[in-house]
């Protein structure tokens, strides 16, 4: 009717006779009936594409948490390339001074701590590439001790002086073996201490992660011995897990704690109770992802003002973890062979060229790909190996060690890289290349690489 107000339209939450819930789309006018003043209402069942709504509203919140977290990715490729080359520079010319100086002499000293904070910075990066690219190194038996330590050594370096930090083991090292991936389990390590440190930001509290070996449901227990301690028994029912051995990881805190309301939603996906930019939400969905993937499971007792405690159980296998065989005072390899070595980096370049020669070898540098390859074209039978970088200007180093084995197809090629996510270690061997490393290189690596790549 002409003049006739649109309808108001109210989306709500209704309740059905039979107490089901469903939301309604509510139509309501003002009309006259029999003289009288009156309303007129209609309630339409829109539940079905209030689900819809909300699914699409999730798929694209998903695709732009997608989006951020690769642009950080790549961010974080592009600082970890830049800071490997700093390292480089850093770990190499210190250990060519500390070549110069006695052992008896004070500079000796510190131009140790010197290098123990470059492969601490080095340990930093390879954290930062963990989190960059997705894992490629699959799930294998690991031991959680091992990866347990390292992510609280780099906690520490980053939490306030007001947060201590304790750890408790309380099982036997041959007594946490897991068949896991390691970079998802250290990120879960860091996610749950990243979220129990922020709970004491403000007011300090202490952060403690314990091991310990678990049996749910069973009493005999394979890792009982006459010495050892016999695993902690769990009622079957106490847990969704299968009956069988676990090892329980623990990360508490003692601060504020949370309400039962937060901790029934703590692992929905982009539910967090931190302050505009201070979180996503989808650490600990990330969180217990990871654990339910790998056959574990997570569980949470959290009292207001009395902290937080997490538990998460990992199933334990038997299998024996793989060790690199590393001998500290095993002699540095060295050589006579003639070396052609390619970086854009000037520093890089001298800092080799000094160490390789120390080692024995004579060595022609480059620092342009392009006239590596020209005199590659000239002199290619008077190399022995080829040493580059990947990323140059003109012409990568995946490109320049092509162009080098068309030249000559036996040429053994080691090539280095502080991060690409061109090029792996599967890729550049499939190409033909002998040895691929990853910067900042130490002296003894790079001596035991050389050799590797010689004699192979």
């Amino acid at each position: 009717m002409r003049g006739e107000k649109v309808p108001n339209r109210y989306e709500v939450k209704l309740k059905r006779k039979d107490g089901s819930c469903f939301y309604g789309e509510i139509i309501a006018r003002k009309i006259d009936f029999a003289g009288e003043p009156g309303v007129q209402v209609w309630i339409r069942d829109i539940t079905e594409r209030k689900q819809a709504d909300n699914e699409k509203r999730l798929l694209e919140l998903q695709l732009q948490q997608a989006q951020k977290v690769e642009a950080i990715g790549t961010l974080a490729g592009g600082i970890a390339h830049d800071f490997n080359n700093i390292l480089a520079a850093i770990i190499g010319y210190t250990e060519i001074a500390s070549l110069q100086v006695a052992d008896d002499n004070k500079a000796k000293e510190s131009l140790n701590e010197v290098l123990k904070a470059g492969h601490r910075a080095k340990d930093l990066v390879n954290q930062i590439l963990a989190f960059s690219r997705p894992a490629e190194e699959g799930r294998k038996p690991i031991q959680v001790t091992s990866i347990m330590k390292e992510a609280l050594k780099l906690l520490r370096a980053t939490l306030p002086a007001t947060i201590e930090t304790r750890q408790n083991i309380e099982i036997d090292p041959d007594q946490d073996t897991i068949l896991a991936d390691p970079t998802q389990i250290h990120e879960v390590l860091m996610n749950l201490c990243t979220n129990a440190a922020h709970a004491m930001w403000e007011n300090g509290g202490i952060l403690e992660i314990s091991l310990q070996n678990v049996e749910i449901g069973i009493r005999n227990s394979e890792f009982e011995d006459d010495e050892g301690k016999p695993p902690i028994h769990i009622p079957y029912s106490s847990v969704d897990l299968d009956p069988g051995q676990y090892l329980r990881l623990t990360v508490s805190d003692t601060g504020h704690g949370m309400t039962e309301k937060v901790m029934k939603r703590i692992f929905d996906p982009y539910f967090t109770t931190k302050d505009k930019g201070g979180g996503t939400g989808m650490g600990l969905s990330v969180v217990h992802g990871i654990i339910k993937s790998h056959g574990g499971t997570i569980t949470v007792y959290s009292e207001q003002a009395k902290g937080s405690t997490f538990h998460v159980y990992l199933p334990l296998i038997q299998e024996e973890v793989q060790k690199p065989d590393i001998d500290d005072n095993a002699p540095v390899l060295t050589g006579h062979e003639r070396i052609l070595f390619v970086d854009d980096e000037h520093a890089l370049v001298e800092i080799a060229k000094d160490i390789l020669e120390r080692l024995g070898y004579e060595v022609v540098t480059r620092t342009s790909s392009v006239e590596a390859l020209e005199l590659f074209r000239v002199r290619a039978h008077s190399f022995d190996l080829v040493i580059t970088d990947m990323t140059m200007p003109n012409m990568t180093g995946d490109k320049l060690s092509r162009e080098l084995m068309k030249i000559r197809s036996d040429i053994p090629i080691i090539l280095c890289t502080g991060y690409s996510e061109r090029i792996s270690e599967e890729k550049a061997k499939g190409m033909g290349i002998r040895e691929f490393v990853m910067k900042p290189l130490v002296m003894k690596d790079l001596a035991k690489t050389v050799r590797k790549a010689l004699d192979t």
